[in-house]
């Protein structure tokens, strides 16, 4: 029988973490992060990253693996979390993903084959040539043309990922979003997906008084010091949360624009991460609202013990 492994998903802010402890703690589980950007050491207010109290003695992984300036890619990220899979299977205990990065927790469950999809240096070299030379907004155009699904995904200042999906194109005449589609279906493991949604207003409420909860708790000074130690054009810094701030430490927008821009984003990636899950995997949704979030857990863990 195939590895079971449960995935709490869903938009931020929503509570995917209170209920990952409470199942870990239920049944006896340990907790991979599902989120993209608390691989890295120094980003934790900023990526809502777990405290010490807050995992109530609960194992956590893929936390703190890395270095800003350290590069992390989708296949580092299945690499990392098929053996901590294995691992704590192997322990006797439930593996969960929490978090909300789509595309490294699909990466993770199924038979992505990345090692197969070779880079072409020379490709490579010519695509940084002519972003370098007609821009980033001209190189996504092209992406959109060619691939809509995958240039809705990318941000154009995502330089990285915008020659990657292009570069695929360019060497295999298929798109990226081909490429993830013919993978889907395969899975070596029994994957359990658990979504948590919340009405649209109330979630964008709750999302902007978290980004003023992050600020109280020292957000600006966390990535104040990052951009102090030269990370500003490394991954790391391109995340939601801290590439906002990199125009207003350049005296370029207001403090106040920061603020805004960085909750605009914040409900976008919202509405990206919720369209991502109902579209690509096969969830359970449950839907939730501060008031009545403990009775739906509790129902949730009632369905989780005739699932495992």
């Amino acid at each position: 029988m195939k590895q079971k492994v449960i995935s709490i998903v869903g938009p931020t802010a929503v509570g995917k973490t209170r209920l990952s402890i409470k199942i870990a703690s239920r049944f006896g589980g340990e907790i991979i992060s599902g989120d993209s950007m608390q691989v890295y050491k120094g980003l934790d207010i900023g990526t809502a990253k777990i405290t010490h109290e807050e995992k109530q003695g609960v194992p956590h992984h893929m936390i703190d693996i890395k270095y800003p300036d350290e590069p992390f890619s989708v296949a580092d990220y299945q690499k990392n979390v098929q053996h901590y899979i294995n691992e704590i299977d192997s322990r006797g205990k439930w593996p969960i993903i929490a978090g909300g990065s789509g595309l490294y927790i699909q990466a993770a469950l199924y038979d992505y084959q990345f090692s197969k999809q070779r880079r072409d240096v020379h490709v490579t070299k010519q695509m940084e040539r002519e972003l370098n030379e007609k821009g980033a907004a001209l190189m996504h155009k092209r992406l959109k043309e060619m691939d809509p699904d995958q240039a809705a995904k990318i941000h154009p200042n995502n330089h990285r990922r915008l020659i990657r999906a292009l570069e695929i194109y360019e060497t295999t005449g298929v798109t990226m979003s081909e490429y993830q589609k013919n993978q889907l279906g395969n899975s070596s493991y029994h994957p359990i997906f658990i979504g948590l949604e919340m009405d649209r207003d109330l979630l964008y409420e709750r999302i902007n008084n978290r980004v003023d909860h992050m600020l109280e708790e020292g957000l600006l000074e966390e990535v104040k010091l990052l951009y102090k130690q030269g990370y500003e054009d490394n991954q790391a810094m391109r995340g939601i949360g801290y590439k906002e701030f990199i125009p207003y430490f350049k005296g370029e927008q207001s403090f106040e624009d920061t603020v805004n821009i960085l909750k605009r984003n914040s409900r976008r990636f919202a509405k990206r991460q919720y369209t991502w899950f109902k579209n690509k995997m096969n969830v359970t949704w449950y839907s939730v609202t501060p008031e009545t979030s403990e009775a739906v857990f509790k129902n949730i863990l009632t369905d989780l013990a005739g699932m495992l």
